[in-house]
């Protein structure tokens, strides 16, 4: 039996109405030459020839005898291609009807009866300049597959040239697995808790550890710090994030945005200031939120809290399971200077990478799971309920404001049954009490994003301000960060080479 962890079936427990707990992804294509019939079609044939290839397609959940204990995949035998491949309505639609459309999927539960994921196909979409494109929204359960696991999952189903590499195709019949006796399922519930408990007993003296020497580093850095009149110096940072409209109980509504910027120059001006991407895509966040706020709300003293997710995935690990921890980022949008909030950026994330120094190899992505189905889920959906129905959204701090993501990807372009992709704009999740969600995935020299919302927090127009406010904060990235000498630069990174940015139109080509 093939269990699932700990985390993975945390997201099923956590699930409900208005938390569905699916991560998804919204592509655009350039379709073959002089190719004329239907691109649903083209993918349903396509996806039938790799179905082999990822368990994820031919398995489903099954649940322990009185939800006893985690959940196992089993296999689903016969896969529905017309239930797990749909065609969407429309014909010449618009990039911002695709979205609205995708908002709509993205806010539907999925059936747990069938294999956890479903592709959904726009035959006919229109560019400005007339030519039609083909779209492609993807969504999978996040009790499946995290970001780099959809990596894996995505070097499946795609191919780095117009022509299809050759797959066998997959049997006509697949059986499906026997559910085992109740005997069986039982003392696997009870061997595997047992072996959890273990774990833990075992990593306790390295947790502590770890833990310890977290502590005295940040000590050390907070003396350090208070001795240097050069740090940056605003409100003090609290261990709770500011209440903005971002903290809010969710509905079953979404708002769906998404950007792209070009690459080259993001990573151009990254090195020129010594700073990481994921930095300089902090800041492009962090001043994007700052602008956004002074237009429709007003900026909150101290600085947002941006939850980032930490992969814990080791390289040579192919599971397609969730490996992964979170961590959290001041993002300086207190301040009105921008270098002054890159510098806080730096400050927070370089704190945060030195942590996870120490803490990455004791984090638990399991746990024993006896009675998880009922006490996580139970407890989780009572706290959820009160936390909507009481109005405690309005008045109680969250540890976050939001969730940014980056997802490294391929910078070759990649295929899908012959049609040339051309953007990958990852969707993923809003929770109660953290209602906005930046995911970040580059791809074939863009960096792309995708916005999730909830609906009644930020309308699908606000969010579309947003994603057009990342156009605006890189406009400003460049004319701030392509000098070196632009802002004073942090003492680790005085070293690294410095890299004058390329033009924007050169870079953009």
């Amino acid at each position: 039996m093939n269990t699932l962890s700990g985390l993975d079936a945390s997201f099923l427990y956590l699930e409900c109405p208005e938390m569905p707990m699916h991560v998804g992804s919204l592509h655009l294509y350039e379709l073959p030459k002089g190719f004329r019939g239907s691109f649903h079609k083209l993918v349903q044939r396509h996806v039938a020839q790799r179905l082999q290839l990822v368990p994820l397609f031919h398995r489903k959940l099954a649940s322990m005898p009185l939800n006893l204990g985690h959940p196992s995949w089993a296999e689903a035998g016969a896969v529905d291609l017309d239930f797990h491949v749909r065609k969407e309505p429309g014909s010449q639609l618009s990039l911002r009807q695709v979205e609205a459309a995708c908002a709509r999927l993205h806010a539907a539960l999925m059936e747990r009866d069938r294999p956890l994921w479903e592709f959904h196909i726009f035959d006919s979409v229109a560019a400005p300049s007339g030519k039609r494109y083909g779209a492609f929204y993807s969504k999978i359960h996040h009790a499946a597959l995290d970001g780099k696991a959809g990596t894996m999952l995505a070097n499946a189903l795609l191919d780095v040239s117009a022509t299809p590499r050759v797959v066998e195709a997959l049997p006509t019949k697949r059986r499906a697995t026997r559910e085992p006796p109740v005997s069986a399922l039982l003392a696997k519930v009870l061997t595997d808790s047992l072996s959890q408990y273990a774990r833990l007993l075992r990593a306790l003296p390295g947790a502590a550890s770890a833990v310890g020497n977290t502590v005295v580093q940040r000590v050390r850095q907070s003396r350090q710090e208070s001795a240097e009149p050069s740090k940056v110096k605003g409100p003090a940072p609290g261990l709770l994030a500011p209440l903005t409209r971002f903290n809010a109980a969710v509905t079953p509504q979404r708002s769906v945005a998404t950007a792209s910027l070009p690459f080259a120059p993001c990573r151009s001006m990254a090195k020129a200031q010594g700073i990481s991407f994921n930095d300089l895509l902090l800041w492009l966040c962090s001043t994007t939120l700052r602008h956004f706020l002074a237009r429709h709300d007003s900026i909150p003293r101290s600085s947002l809290i941006a939850a980032m997710p930490v992969s814990l995935r080791e390289d040579q690990n192919q599971e397609l399971n969730t490996q992964a921890s979170m961590t959290l980022v001041q993002l300086g949008t207190q301040f009105a200077d921008p270098r002054k909030r890159l510098r806080a950026i730096l400050s927070s994330s370089t704190k945060v990478k030195h942590a996870m120094t120490h803490l990455k190899s004791v984090l638990p992505t399991d746990y024993p799971s006896l009675l998880a189905p009922w006490l996580v889920g139970g407890v989780a959906k009572a706290l959820f309920k009160t936390y909507s129905a009481t109005g405690l959204s309005k008045r109680l701090p969250m540890l976050c404001n939001l969730v940014i993501s980056n997802v490294p990807g391929p910078q070759v372009p990649l295929y899908l049954a012959g049609a040339r992709m051309l953007t990958f704009y990852p969707l993923s999740i809003v929770t109660h009490g953290v209602a906005l969600n930046i995911t970040v995935q580059t791809y074939a020299g863009s960096v792309d994003f995708g916005l999730v919302a909830d609906a009644q927090a930020i309308s699908p127009e606000q969010l579309q301000t947003l994603a057009e406010g990342l156009t605006l904060a890189f406009d400003e990235a460049l004319a701030l960060f392509a000098d070196p000498s632009a802002i004073p630069l942090p003492a680790t990174a005085a070293a690294a080479p410095a890299r004058r940015v390329a033009k924007k139109t050169s870079d953009s080509k």
